[in-house]
C-alpha cells in the first residue's frame, strides 16, 4: 500500500490482550440457566446477512443446528437481526437441545466460549478469541479477514455447506478434528509494545 517498510511494526492482537486480561473473571461467569449446565456444548453465532437475511439459507441452517443438537446440544445467544428474521419466517425450532437464549455480556459469553466443545459462528472476533482459546471453530462463511485463524489457529471455514459443518463436528467429536496452535505475538502485550513504538518514534 506504499507505507515505508520501516514505518511498519508488528505487535500483535490488541482483542486478545482483552482477552487475557478478562479471562480471570469470565471464569466465574458461566451463564446459569436452566439446561445449559452440559459438559459438553456446540456454542453458536451468526448475524451476518449473507445467512440470517437469505430465507433459504436460515432455514438450511436452523435444519442442520437441530440435526447437530441431537450429538450434542446446542446453545445459541441470538443476535437480534437473526431472532427476527427467524420471526418473521414465523420458523420455531422442534428441537429441545438447540436452545435460544438472549444475547449475553462480554464476561458470560466469554465463559461459554472456553468451556464450549466447538463453537459455530460467522463473526470475525470470535474466531480470533476461539482460536487463542483453543476451542475448535467452524465459521459459516465462505472467506475470512482474520486468515491466521485458519492458517495457524483452530478454525475451519465450511461455508454455507451444512453438510461439510456436520462432517467437521463429527471429526471434532471423534477428536479427530484439526489442531491450532496459537499465532505469534498473542500474549496480551500487544497495547504495550504499541505504546514503546509510538513513544520511540515520537510525534
Amino acid at each position: 500500500e506504499g507505507v515505508a517498510k520501516e514505518k511498519i511494526h508488528l505487535v500483535g492482537n490488541v482483542m486478545i490482550d482483552t482477552l487475557i486480561r478478562l479471562l480471570p473473571e469470565a471464569k466465574g461467569s458461566r451463564l446459569k440457566a436452566e439446561g445449559l449446565e452440559d459438559e459438553n456444548y456446540a456454542l453458536v453465532t451468526l448475524h451476518r446477512p449473507s445467512n440470517v437475511d437469505e430465507r433459504e439459507m436460515l432455514i438450511k441452517i436452523i435444519k442442520a443446528l437441530e440435526e447437530i443438537s441431537q450429538d450434542l446440544p446446542v446453545i445459541f445467544p441470538i443476535h437480534p437481526r437473526t431472532r427476527q428474521r427467524l420471526s418473521d419466517l414465523k420458523l420455531k425450532t422442534d428441537s429441545l437441545r438447540l436452545r435460544l437464549i438472549e444475547p449475553v455480556g462480554y464476561l458470560e459469553f466469554l465463559a461459554l466460549q472456553k468451556d464450549a466443545t466447538v463453537v459455530i459462528t460467522d463473526s470475525g472476533g470470535i474466531q480470533e478469541e476461539s482460536t487463542f482459546l483453543q476451542v475448535p471453530c467452524l465459521t459459516v462463511r465462505e472467506n475470512t479477514e482474520r486468515p491466521i485463524t485458519v492458517e495457524v489457529g483452530t478454525n475451519i471455514l465450511v461455508g454455507q455447506d451444512m453438510e461439510l459443518l456436520k462432517v467437521e463436528l463429527q471429526k471434532i467429536l471423534n477428536r479427530n478434528s484439526k489442531k491450532g496452535t496459537i499465532p505469534d505475538l498473542w500474549d496480551g502485550r500487544a497495547g504495550e509494545r504499541i505504546a514503546d513504538i509510538v513513544v520511540k518514534v515520537g510525534p
